[in-house]
């Protein structure tokens, strides 16, 4: 089974960090972070997809085509045209049913492995103040039916944490944009749920890269996720 990870930022909010590399081979208990999210797939993954970009040469030179019993495929991301535009960057290479996560943040591994079960999924992370995050709306049946980015109030409490189960029919979607040039991944995988379920899993755990500090934090937490 195929895992798409999605890898061409640059991480600003990284500030000096990331001058030369990606925010994704910053380094977390003397390994890149990408080294760690590779120890937490499913042993089921047996190819990924790095869907690369700034200085994404880094990457390459580090895990090569072959890396820890995986086939390793590059896609190059010149324009930041948001997630939904990465992923069809990968089109071309993706079989029926992949794994999409994101190049930073820290997944559970049992978590991942849930997601395996369905052919349509979305990893949502229980989360007291809504604001912060894209919040996943859900039917009466527990199922995804949109994202809403940050809203105040919310009776839905599961954070979007960017894992996604999905198959090729959701390239049968037009992308949709979200703002300034980009296309959303999960606002486009809401326009499957008017034929499909959408399985929503709670995650065990997670915890979102975007800054020095949550840089630091990860290094104490990372135990929890290996």
């Amino acid at each position: 089974m195929q895992a798409v990870i999605l890898a061409a930022g640059r991480g600003k909010r990284m500030k000096n960090l990331t001058d030369e590399l990606p925010k994704p081979m910053l380094k977390l208990k003397g390994k890149p972070i990408l080294e760690h999210k590779i120890n937490m797939l499913p042993e089921e993954i047996d190819e990924i997809i790095f869907v690369i970009g700034y200085a994404g040469d880094y990457i390459i030179r580090h895990f090569k085509h072959y890396f820890g019993g995986r086939r390793i495929i590059y896609v190059f991301q010149d324009r930041m045209n948001g997630t939904g535009g990465a992923l069809h960057l990968a089109r071309s290479v993706l079989k029926d049913k992949f794994l999409v996560i994101m190049g930073d943040d820290l997944y559970h591994k049992k978590d991942l492995k849930r997601m395996l079960k369905h052919n349509l999924a979305i990893l949502g992370h229980v989360v007291e103040d809504t604001s912060k995050f894209g919040i996943i709306k859900t039917d009466k049946k527990g199922h995804m039916v949109a994202v809403i980015e940050k809203p105040k109030k919310s009776k839905d409490k599961l954070a979007n944490t960017a894992v996604y189960m999905l198959n090729k029919k959701f390239f049968d979607y037009d992308l949709v944009p979200i703002g300034g040039g980009e296309f959303g991944l999960p606002q486009t995988l809401a326009k499957m749920s008017g034929e499909y379920n959408i399985k929503v899993e709670k995650a065990t755990d997670w915890h979102a890269i975007g800054n020095p500090d949550d840089l630091k934090a990860a290094e104490k937490v990372l135990h929890k996720f290996l």
